[in-house]
């Protein structure tokens, strides 16, 4: 799996953030230097390589996290002394036992050496941590390409508090046998589901039906729409590790040890298409938050579905160039919630994804073990005392709560009575007057 030179150190980790624009809507001519402020990890053109992450309980002292780089993401260079096309990665990992408050429990530097191999597209590498049974776990980590001093980080949380949960599943591709990290597959795809520990006998696949259903406007204190309902069919299947595996109708699969439990491992189906919308009907869902129940009905049912959703666009835009540009921004907002804030459901159901689809990234971000803070840059406030002026800061800040779920570690709500004031129906009214809404900028695209 590895390929290249790997070895622990413990040498000075080296920091720096690059920081970039995003969208012409989302720039900010402010920089504002803040140290725990984490908002460049949902602000794309902020990192310019984005790797994938696992974590894999192998034992009660050993954890792995993994490491995936896309090589269409990494930078080589023949300039070292093989003359060859080299990368050069700084992997580093502080391991901090959330159980007992914030414990730093483990660390691990590993420097990598990875030479360019043209049949490969991804490169996979693995870093042991020390843990210890019954414990909750967040993994901080960074990576720093050496060659182009970028940046990346990543806060993935984990635990061993049972050994029937998705930390003991590892997926492999069924043909070439690679790891999977994203539990979402397609139509035609097989895999192998690997159980760490001893094989067990049987395992059971429990189907649930898709989760179709959106959040409710930030603006109203509703309960949050969730799970409610039980799988369609359970099926048992006999264990075994090359066992071919496809996952062909859409839906959320749970793969337990036993019938009667729910922890497991998740298999989502969200369409072959995922996380791209590249119909009419998968670009008039998301318009959920700006339009009504009735107008995407007639959307959906048009004889037309195409012509309707640019009709859509066209009024709220005014002109055809205007409505591209709306169209462009909307959709790359979509497009990236489904990367950051997929769980069981396509990342833009998600309350998450939501405030990212109508806000825009976020100016700041700050996490906890249990969950994170988004703040909205509002319109400086500007004051003079005599001679002097002052300029201040304010920002709209939305809390969201980690929520414990059998099917996702990336499953967040929104703290709705911390967000009594949203401006959401001036956001939702700005697009529809063809503005991209900024509670700085609101003036502006």
């Amino acid at each position: 799996m590895n390929t290249g030179h790997l070895s622990r150190r413990t040498s000075p980790f080296l920091t720096g953030i690059l920081i970039l624009a995003f969208l012409a809507s989302c720039t900010s001519s402010r920089v504002v230097i803040d140290p725990k402020d984490l908002s460049y990890l949902y602000n794309p053109t902020k990192n310019v390589f984005s790797p994938r992450y696992n974590i894999l309980n192998i034992s009660d002292e050993r954890s792995d996290l993994s490491v995936k780089f896309f090589a269409n993401q990494m930078f080589f260079s023949e300039a070292n002394p093989q003359g060859i096309p080299l990368s050069e990665m700084l992997i580093t990992a502080k391991l901090y036992n959330i159980s007992a408050g914030r414990i730093l429990a483990d660390t691990a530097f590993y420097n990598v050496t990875i030479p360019k191999d043209e049949n490969r597209q991804e490169y996979v590498y693995s870093v042991p941590l020390r843990v210890s049974p019954g414990l909750e776990y967040m993994a901080e980590v960074k990576i720093v390409d050496r060659l182009r001093s970028e940046v990346v980080q990543a806060f993935i949380p984990f635990n061993t508090l049972s050994y029937n949960n998705r930390y003991n599943f590892r997926a492999l591709g069924h043909f070439n046998r690679n790891p999977l990290f994203n539990p979402v597959v397609k139509q035609n795809e097989f895999l192998n589901l690997v159980y760490i520990k001893s094989p067990p006998d049987s395992i059971y696949i429990s189907l649930y039906k898709q989760f179709t259903a959106i959040p409710d406007p930030p603006s109203m204190i509703l309960p949050e729409k969730t799970i409610d309902y039980g799988p369609d069919t359970i099926i048992p299947l006999p264990y075994s590790d090359t066992l071919p595996m496809n996952f062909g109708q859409k839906g959320i699969y749970q793969v337990t040890l036993e019938r009667d439990i729910t922890e497991g491992f998740t298999i989502l189906n969200l369409g072959d298409t995922y996380p791209e919308l590249t119909s009419p009907e998968t670009m008039i869902e998301p318009l959920a938050y700006l339009a009504g129940p009735a107008e995407l009905d007639s959307m959906l049912n048009a004889l037309r579905p195409k012509a309707a959703l640019d009709n859509f666009w066209i009024n709220c835009g005014g002109n055809i160039e205007r409505a591209r540009e709306l169209i462009r921004i909307y959709y790359t907002r979509v497009l990236y919630a489904n990367y950051y804030f997929t769980s069981y459901k396509e990342g833009w159901r998600t309350e998450r994804g939501m405030m990212y689809i109508i806000y825009g990234p976020p100016d700041k971000v700050y996490k906890t073990n249990d969950g994170e803070s988004w703040g909205y840059r509002k319109p400086l406030i500007r004051s003079r005392w005599g001679t002097r002026f002052t300029v201040q800061d304010d920002y709209l800040f939305f809390q969201f709560r980690k929520k414990e779920s059998t099917f996702s570690d990336n499953d967040f709500y929104l703290s709705r009575s911390e967000s009594l004031i949203t401006f959401w129906a001036q956001a939702v009214a700005s697009w529809r007057r063809g503005i991209v809404f900024r509670l700085d900028n609101p003036e502006e695209i």
